[in-house]
């Protein structure tokens, strides 16, 4: 069976790359698995532009024809619209003992305890942006900052990795940093999806015998592998 799993999609935030994912989703092939891992929706609460709405559409009427997991996270916790086709919501995702599929958000203790800090660094994000520096979603603008971004990749990384090794598994797989990497730690493979808010956008491919994190090329829209993306 072949999963396909993306995450931090943000539909809702202007930066969601609509078109790349809905590229991905044609591309998609016949009875396949889709998982959709966390942050789908940026903010369930404001209203979707129509080309949003679409995907969400789209996502619906995939789910009459093959299986369809949303996984929830700290953006879209709660998110369960009414009638959405046969998606099944859920907290989490696993293939047997071969990988875990969760959102970072748990296993972010960085972020949750820097409140402050967070608040702080978002109003000096919008401030460039009000004196005309090119608008960028928060978390690529966070990532010129790579020190302390280093530290919130890697405690997410080690706390997953703790997880999967005291359930079982031979890797985990998770959002929430943005930040694509497939890496080996403990002795347990790390692959981040990263998200769709900014190029390039990535998929995590799980076929019978291998998983490879695969990149989605922005333009032209097409499909290219990557064997390993190391942490830097």
């Amino acid at each position: 069976m072949d999963l396909f799993i993306v995450s931090d999609l943000h539909i809702g935030s202007r930066f969601f790359a609509h078109e790349a994912f809905e590229q991905f989703l044609n591309q998609m092939p016949e009875g396949c698995v889709l998982v959709l891992n966390v942050d789908i929706i940026d903010n369930p609460y404001s209203k979707l532009t129509s080309s949003h709405r679409a995907i969400l559409d789209r996502i619906k009427q995939i789910s009459f024809q093959q299986n369809v997991i949303w996984l929830q996270g700290n953006h879209d916790n709660g998110y369960l619209p009414y009638q959405f086709g046969k998606v099944a919501f859920k907290r989490s995702h696993s293939v047997g003992h071969r990988l875990l599929i969760t959102h970072g958000d748990d296993f972010d203790e960085i972020m949750p305890c820097n409140q402050l800090f967070i608040k702080s660094f978002k109003l000096l994000h919008d401030l460039r942006v009000k004196l005309g520096a090119k608008p960028v979603h928060v978390a690529e603008y966070a990532k010129r900052w790579k020190s302390l971004y280093r530290v919130l990749r890697k405690n997410v990384m080690s706390n997953a990795v703790k997880c999967a090794m005291e359930n079982g598994f031979e890797a985990v797989t998770c959002g929430h940093t943005h930040f694509a990497e497939d890496a080996i730690f403990c002795g347990v493979r790390y692959i981040n999806n990263g998200a769709w808010t900014e190029f390039p956008a990535f998929f995590l491919h799980v076929a019978r015998d291998q998983m490879n994190l695969t990149k989605m090329e922005e333009s032209p829209c097409r499909i290219q592998e990557v064997k390993s993306l190391l942490i830097n």
